[in-house]
C-alpha cells in the first residue's frame, strides 16, 4: 500500500496577496483559483515536479487562523534555488551548509517557513 502526500494547507490572512506570492513571487503553478461563494474560495499551487500541492482560501477550515506550518522541499541545488528566489524578488537566507545538506529558507507573508534542501550524501557513504 502506497501512502502518498499530495496536498498541504496553510493559513493565510490575505489569499491575493498569496496568489501573488507563490503564483507570481515564487514562481509556483497556481493550479486552481475557485470562488464558489463569498465565502468559500479554494486555491492550489504546486512547486514546479512536485507530486505535493499546497492550499490555501476562505471557508477551507483546513488550518486554525494565525496557524504557520514548515515545510522542507527537496530541490537539485540550493544554488539555484537561492538564485530563482533572488531573482525573483522574494527574500531568502544564503545557502546555509550542514552535513546532512544545503539549505535556504524563506517565509511567506504570513510567517509560514520554508527550507529548501539539497541533500548531501557523506563521501563513502552507500550509493555515492
Amino acid at each position: 500500500m502506497d501512502f502518498r502526500i499530495e496536498l498541504i494547507p496553510l493559513a493565510v490572512a490575505d489569499v491575493d496577496r498569496s496568489v501573488a506570492f507563490y503564483g507570481d513571487e515564487v514562481g509556483w503553478n497556481v493550479d486552481h483559483d475557485v470562488t464558489v461563494n463569498e465565502g468559500l474560495r479554494f486555491v492550489q499551487v504546486t512547486p514546479p515536479g512536485s507530486a505535493c500541492s499546497f492550499c490555501f482560501g476562505v471557508g477551507l477550515e483546513m488550518m486554525p487562523p494565525g496557524s504557520k506550518q514548515f515545510i522542507q522541499v527537496v530541490v537539485d541545488d540550493a544554488d539555484a534555488a537561492c538564485a530563482h528566489l533572488r531573482e525573483r524578488g522574494v527574500a531568502c537566507s544564503d545557502v546555509d551548509e550542514q552535513p546532512w545538506g544545503r539549505f535556504v529558507r524563506f517565509d511567506d507573508p504570513d510567517g509560514n517557513r520554508w527550507a529548501l534542501q539539497q541533500i548531501v550524501r557523506p563521501s563513502g557513504a552507500a550509493g555515492s
